[in-house]
């Protein structure tokens, strides 16, 4: 080699030197724009699995998303961990349901007393909450309980229609907690609602030519939905309470009347009673899940499975 090439390769490497050391420097800014670690992200607690599927398809790579009452709890008689509630301790944003939902009723004042800069999105904002209509109880309350019943329905997020209202609320809230994201909650939320139209779309045409259009479900979780679709739910009980014998008797035998040969039962509550109802109508238990964590399966899945079953 010449020293001429030798001064080549040397002048080189001293001119593009600096810029190695620029990109070394560079690279780790470049990646924390593609993903903030979770402890510089916001972090968001929500009291049910469903919401927080839309914080974290709205929130996306800004936010750090935890659960109150996971898969499989029982948001009548959940209790939070030592650990949930020192999440919440150090959460910026608490998304509730604000329907009614037991588990809120419970503990939701104390959560923010726990920590009084958190800001709350309530997600049933604008939303028409419809109460437990009185038929849908008939096959299981007691004639002196029929005053008992004037409450809502807590289970608005199982309409297509209130989940796209969810998803402006949890924007709404993500802004107002962290105005530099924005234009980035807004361009999530958009997407989400595209999502949200076409499943819609998708269930009314899945369940439009169905003849029988009333269903039994154990636990009255799919008042929005059978509103939604112009279905009749008829259920079996109420707030997760026993049922009596003589309950029992008035479910199967309304059953019977109306040809019906499924039960829907959730998973967070037990199937006793409803597999004896199923059995005595010589039928069988359906599970669809109120609770499940991701939204848009979970309802593609619980129509196919009320499409399935009322034919």
């Amino acid at each position: 080699m010449t020293t001429r090439q030798c001064r080549l390769i040397s002048s080189t490497f001293i001119l593009s030197k600096p810029l190695v050391l620029l990109l070394l420097l560079i690279a780790p800014l470049l990646n924390g724009c593609a993903s903030k670690p979770e402890s510089e992200k916001m972090q968001v607690v929500a009291s049910i699995e469903p919401l927080a599927w839309f914080a974290e398809r709205i929130g996306g790579d800004r936010v750090a998303v935890s659960v109150m009452v996971p898969v499989g709890g029982n948001p009548h008689t959940y209790e939070p961990t030592p650990q949930q509630m020192a999440r919440v301790s150090h959460a910026a944003l608490f998304i509730k349901a604000g329907s009614g939902v037991e588990f809120e009723l419970d503990w939701m004042q104390r959560l923010v007393d726990l920590n009084k800069s958190m800001a709350v999105c309530n997600a049933s904002e604008g939303v028409a909450l419809l109460p437990m209509g009185e038929t849908e109880h008939d096959a299981a309350v007691e004639p002196d309980d029929q005053h008992q019943h004037g409450h809502l329905d807590p289970h608005f997020w199982l309409s297509p229609t209130n989940a796209r209202l969810i998803a402006k609320n949890v924007e709404r809230s993500l802004a107002a907690v962290d105005p530099s994201g924005k234009k980035y909650y807004a361009a999530n939320r958009a997407a989400v609602d595209q999502e949200l139209q076409k499943l819609d779309e998708q269930i009314r045409k899945q369940l439009a030519g169905l003849q029988n259009r009333s269903f039994l479900v154990f636990h009255p979780a799919w008042g929005y939905f059978a509103h939604d679709y112009g279905l009749t739910q008829i259920a079996a009980e109420e707030e997760g309470k026993t049922l009596t014998p003589r309950q029992m008797e008035r479910v199967i035998e309304d059953a019977r009347r109306a040809g019906i040969k499924a039960v829907f039962v959730s998973p967070e509550f037990s199937t006793a009673q409803a597999n004896t109802i199923a059995q005595d109508i010589g039928g069988a238990t359906v599970t669809v899940d109120p609770l499940a964590h991701d939204y848009l399966e979970n309802l593609r899945q619980a129509a196919a499975a009320f499409a399935r079953v009322m034919q």
